[in-house]
């Protein structure tokens, strides 16, 4: 399907409303001003000033209002599955986590479907990597994001988190488990509608990643795609990126409502300063109910405790 967009000023946007007036249809997408439907083209409007054409006369209605401005695409440097071509276009179920570099705050796996025909309106919301993006620019995008996309969210707290990893359960395993949950949900919410491809953002290799999850009763195995930097890929893992980090941020939150202040994120040496500072005022057991306890940020905090003592 051809996409094409076209920056317009106010008045060619109400021109162009005008000219259609007839084919007007009602959508009540965030941030479309109006929208159109023809035999060949449907068109959308944004108060970004974009408009976008899609479909077979997509060239031609467009070269009523203007020119397009071609970008060449930047490529990013990945590893894993070969993609089909105009993978971007497609629709893909995605799935992404974060938190697993935290000494505080859960793991957080998200899956999200972005269906071909929603993937303008996805990218007319903010979507783009989540590492170009700041965490309030996140918080203010999400809701919106969970509005129009089947999703699912995991959070794993961690107190569950330990005591998992105390079994022997090794991240790998834990984020193996937890995708496959998370895009088992995704797919049950969006059935009989199937995606054209699974992408997960990876951080294991293929048989690797399934001998994790041998044991599960379901196993999401068709059409399953692995790459390194997915979120650059298709807009179904961006997002998805982006919710994973809406849930961690707001576990994060919840977490310094105890200590009664934010908690450093990452695993620095602030962080081990931070963490002795929870242990000496509010004991071993609040700081393990809110840390990756087998990090060495734990053993590092205690040597810093041992001092202050």
């Amino acid at each position: 399907m051809t996409n094409i967009v076209l920056l317009c000023s106010a008045d060619q946007q109400q021109s162009i409303q005008h000219f259609y007036k007839d084919a007007l249809i009602e959508r009540k997408a965030p941030g479309v001003i109006f929208a159109v439907k023809l035999a060949d083209t449907a068109i959308t409007a944004y108060k970004s000033g974009k408009v976008m054409f899609q479909g077979a006369g997509a060239e031609r209605e467009a070269a009523r209002w203007g020119q397009a401005s071609a970008q060449a695409p930047k490529i990013a440097s990945t590893k894993g599955d070969t993609l089909p071509e105009n993978f971007a276009s497609l629709s893909v179920l995605g799935s992404d986590e974060t938190g697993t570099g935290d000494y505080f705050g859960p793991v957080t796996v998200a899956a999200v479907y972005v269906p071909a025909d929603k993937i303008s309106l996805v990218q007319e919301l903010g979507v783009k990597d989540s590492k170009q993006l700041t965490d309030d620019y996140m918080r203010q995008i999400a809701p919106d994001l969970m509005k129009v996309c089947a999703y699912s969210i995991l959070t794993l707290r961690n107190d569950k988190y330990n005591e998992i990893q105390a079994r022997g359960y090794s991240q790998g395993k834990i984020k193996a488990l937890l995708h496959n949950q998370a895009l088992k949900h995704v797919l049950t919410k969006i059935a009989p509608e199937t995606p054209q491809y699974i992408l997960i953002d990876q951080f294991a290799e293929r048989g690797i990643y399934y001998n994790h999850i041998k044991n599960e009763k379901e196993i999401v195995r068709q059409n399953v795609l692995f790459s390194t930097k997915a979120e650059n890929l298709h807009v179904a893992v961006a997002t998805a990126s982006i919710l994973a980090r809406y849930a961690f941020l707001k576990e994060m939150d919840r977490l310094a409502k105890v200590t009664g202040y934010p908690l450093q994120k990452g695993a620095s040496g602030k962080v081990d300063e931070m963490a002795a500072k929870i242990w000496l005022k509010h004991g071993e057991e609040t700081l393990r109910s809110m840390t990756k306890w087998h990090f060495a940020n734990t053993e590092k905090a205690r040597k810093l405790l041992q001092k202050r003592r």
